[in-house]
């Protein structure tokens, strides 16, 4: 087959090899994430008779990895001895704990220098970004904690769709995006027809593309939000832009040409919530994002999102989630030393 140009202007050619894909893993990661970057490029290579892509998983120093879902993942090499990569992804959960955080940025960055295409999936967008090596990037930030990551790194470029590819940064919110940005790569660099065969041995329904949006819950949970009437999710795209200074429901019923009435009947049926009921939940929610995946104080976080004062939104956020914003931060700092201490 004719060699296809590659997304960082590489060609899979028998003369030059395979390309290499390393998978830099960190405690926590979601393992679905790394089965979606595995697994299609394993059946484009069963698929096309050839040893296109190879793989390596990579760890801070080589010993194994616990993931998500408590299942321990040997490394086949430590950062530092890294010898040789096309692609370079990291994987893992937003609150990661690096063993010697200044020494794997060091080595991020050192990556970067030498040319490698960088990328993350999921939670990697963090230390990624901490790197310095999003700033200036479109970068594919998973909606479930897009206002933390918008407040720890205000250079980079967050952006709503599945994944991203900005110039030598690659991003993929979640594990289906993962895949569908493998296929991309198959598709592009190896052939289209083995792109679809790979889609097709999945049952991976559509390849998406970077058009693509992430599907998000409405605020309460009762629907996706793209599944909404007309101007309840012209609304809410309002509220969304005015989560730090908040807007008069009556301002933003004349925004989208219905009565304020009649918009709070349309959230009524839609919802199950009244406009100003929904609009204080997704602060809420930015709120609780911050409140989980951020190291801000917990009056920043009140000043974020709308209230004046810590202790309002502590009341409201009891009211919504059961536990105080301390309450919640705790709990969240309690699981990390649980799931980091040695077994």
């Amino acid at each position: 087959m004719k060699p296809q140009r590659a997304f960082d202007g590489l060609r899979i050619d028998p003369g030059r090899g395979p390309l290499r894909i390393a998978l830099l893993v960190l405690p926590g990661f979601p393992m679905g994430c790394l089965s979606s970057a595995i697994e299609p490029l394993r059946a484009a290579n069963q698929i096309s008779g050839t040893d296109s892509y190879r793989w390596k998983i990579v760890s801070e120093s080589g010993a194994p990895v616990t993931c998500s879902a408590g299942i321990d993942f040997a490394a086949d090499a430590a950062l530092e001895e890294l010898d040789r990569a096309d692609a370079f992804y990291i994987i893992s959960s937003p609150q990661a704990d690096m063993a010697d955080p200044r020494r794997t940025l060091g080595a991020l960055r050192r990556l970067a220098r030498k040319g490698v295409m960088m990328g993350a999936f999921s939670g990697g967008v963090f230390p990624l970004a901490r790197a310095g090596l999003l700033d200036g990037h479109r970068v594919s930030v998973h909606w479930c904690y897009e206002a933390a990551f918008r407040a720890e790194f205000p250079l980079a470029i967050p952006d709503d769709a599945v994944m991203t590819i900005d110039r030598r940064r690659e991003t993929a919110s979640g594990a289906n995006a993962v895949f569908d940005l493998m296929l991309r790569r198959i598709g592009v660099e190896l052939d289209s027809r083995i792109m679809t065969e790979v889609a097709c041995w999945f049952q991976h329904p559509m390849v998406r593309s970077e058009s693509v949006s992430q599907r998000r819950p409405s605020a309460n949970g009762g629907a996706a939000s793209d599944m909404l009437p007309a101007p309840v999710t012209r609304a809410i795209a309002i509220f969304a832009e005015n989560i730090e200074t908040p807007v008069l429901i009556g301002d933003v019923a004349r925004q989208v040409a219905v009565s304020e009435r009649q918009l709070e009947r349309a959230f009524k049926r839609a919802t199950g919530l009244g406009p100003l009921a929904y609009y204080r939940q997704m602060r809420l929610n930015e709120a609780r994002q911050m409140v989980r995946y951020s190291a801000d104080s917990l009056r920043d976080i009140a000043f974020a999102v709308g209230y004046s004062t810590p202790s309002r939104m502590a009341r409201h956020y009891r009211a919504a989630f059961g536990v105080t914003p301390r309450e919640d931060r705790d709990g969240v700092d309690l699981f990390r030393v649980r799931a980091s201490a040695p077994a």
